[in-house]
């Protein structure tokens, strides 16, 4: 049986080393529907293999078809399982079990396809915000996540993304976030959910401070891989 998780492992090696990727992309686009559904067959599967997949080939679209925002994110030209998908498809559509774009995480997609249904996460969560990489300085970097360590990954790349863009200024009683926070507000658990966050994840006290979105950084910066 194809290692559908690892193929999506093996492309973005593939990207980052500057190797030659077209056979894994073949491989990739070769999968039967019917293969991506069983194999894929909870949520650990498929968060490893949907991100692996949305940062290699964010990384691909960009360089070798030279798209850019917003067609980069919402023209369908991925070819996985012979469907194309769009990277929206896979973050809002999978990843985000099939959230609306522009509701800020409250709102489910009532017009989502039936096959990106299926492939859906049954949970939320909240992470893989932190483990998307969409080619802007103010994104997290690129990191290679794996079935077996996907839980470790995911709180490393939670916790080094919050600890690197979170400031507190004491006597404003302010704490100044990633913009991400604001972007996908109700996947976070809105503001309470933020505060719960941070004090789990950087043992901060946040009662009585206010929340600061940052200014998000568009400039681009590719191959931001963890070193």
């Amino acid at each position: 049986m194809t290692n559908i998780p690892k193929l999506s492992e093996d492309l973005l090696l593939k990207v980052k080393s500057a190797r030659p990727y077209a056979s894994i992309v073949q491989a990739i686009q070769n999968i039967s529907f019917k293969q991506l559904e069983d194999e894929l067959h909870n949520d650990t599967l498929k968060k490893t293999f949907w991100i692996n997949c949305y940062n290699a080939f964010f990384q691909l679209l960009r360089k070798d078809k030279d798209l850019t925002k917003p067609d980069i994110y919402r023209k369908s030209v991925i070819n996985i399982a012979g469907i194309l998908f769009s990277l929206d498809d896979i973050e809002h559509g999978i990843l985000r079990k099939y959230r609306y774009k522009y509701s800020l995480g409250f709102l489910p997609n009532i017009f989502i396809k039936k096959y990106i249904k299926k492939l859906a996460v049954e949970q939320l969560d909240y992470r893989i915000h932190f483990a998307l990489n969409c080619g802007a300085k103010s994104c997290p970097p690129i990191a290679f996540y794996t079935p077996q360590k996907l839980e470790q990954q995911l709180e490393l790349a939670t916790i080094s993304f919050l600890g690197s863009e979170t400031l507190i200024f004491k006597a404003q009683k302010e704490i100044h976030v990633t913009r991400l926070f604001q972007w996908f507000l109700g996947d976070f658990g809105g503001i309470k959910g933020i505060k719960k966050i941070l004090t789990e994840k950087l043992n901060i006290e946040t009662n009585q401070y206010k929340i600061i979105y940052k200014e998000y950084s568009w400039e681009e910066v590719l191959d931001n891989y963890v070193a």
